[in-house]
């Protein structure tokens, strides 16, 4: 059974965000179908592209965004793979609103209707942030379903740092200034190096989305050094070391401890918000060893 939340402030902000992933999804760059699947915890939205019969990919995307967060890299992705883009429950998307207990094994049994619907037994995961923690959670619990892991910024293994959600709150008192004033710390200096209009874009949809959407308050639960031993597939984590949500040099120890096997880079003058990076695609298509 699913619990009734309301995601958003008022109704009119939910028709307004939802508006606007519409018109953004009106402009994706390839061919591709819209899915709406059941699941125990309401219809899941997916966006699925590229060739069938190639290798499947699941993208799970952060905190307070969808999909479309993408859009920009789904051209290459779906030359290589067929790209399965789920909207996450809970979140500002076209996904059901239901927000399980993250630490229940509820999402996982989510995760299990989704690729049973889509007749995929075994996929490799992109996850950035709250969806590289779920992409972790999923592999912890069903590692026969995965292939392996490509995550930016994912939670759940350094140390969530909620002073930040104070400072959020703070600035929100202060109107539009303060939200993107807010904004801008999270997502940290990496913002700057992107194409002027993009970045306008992304920091339109974050303001948007901070007007109208009620944020997860609850911190994520953080994964033992025994559930991350059992991450036995190919992993590579790309984190900032400027991030302001978690302790990147934590997640980067942990793991070269936990998981000597998997690859970590600490990126400097990059915060939460990772651009994508050239060897990400090399490590999804390499061979394992």
């Amino acid at each position: 059974m699913t619990e009734k939340v309301s995601i958003y402030r008022t109704e009119a902000g939910a028709r307004a965000v939802r508006e606007y992933y519409l018109a953004a999804l009106a402009g994706w760059p390839v061919e591709h179908e819209e899915l709406r699947i059941p699941t125990p915890e309401g219809e899941t939205f997916v966006l699925a592209a590229g060739d069938a019969a190639a290798p499947p990919l699941v993208l799970l995307h952060g905190s307070g965004s969808n999909s479309m967060v993408w859009m920009g890299r789904i051209p290459e992705l779906a030359r290589e793979f067929r790209v399965y883009a789920v909207d996450m429950i809970g979140e500002p998307g076209l996904s059901a609103a239901s927000r399980p207990p993250l630490d229940s094994g509820r999402y996982a049994a989510w995760l299990d209707a989704v690729l049973d619907f889509l007749g995929v037994e075994r996929a490799g995961f992109m996850g950035i942030s709250l969806g590289g923690w779920l992409a972790l959670d999923y592999t912890i619990r069903r590692p026969e379903r995965v292939a392996r892991l490509a995550l930016s910024c994912p939670g759940g293994i350094g140390r969530q740092k909620l002073s930040v959600v104070f400072r959020a709150l703070l600035l929100s008192a202060l109107g539009e200034w303060g939200r993107r004033r807010s904004a801008s710390g999270t997502l940290g200096p990496a913002l700057s190096t992107m194409d002027c209009e993009v970045a306008e874009q992304a920091m339109e949809w974050v303001m948007l989305v901070s007007r109208h959407y009620r944020y997860r308050r609850d911190p994520l639960p953080v994964f033992g050094d025994d559930a991350l031993r059992k991450l036995a597939v190919p992993v590579q984590v790309i984190v900032g070391q400027q991030d302001v949500l978690f302790d990147s040099a934590e997640t980067k120890r942990r793991l070269e401890t936990a998981v000597p096997h998997a690859i970590v880079r600490l990126l400097p003058g990059v915060g939460h918000f990772v651009p994508a990076q050239p060897d990400e695609l090399e490590f999804l298509t390499s061979q394992p060893k």
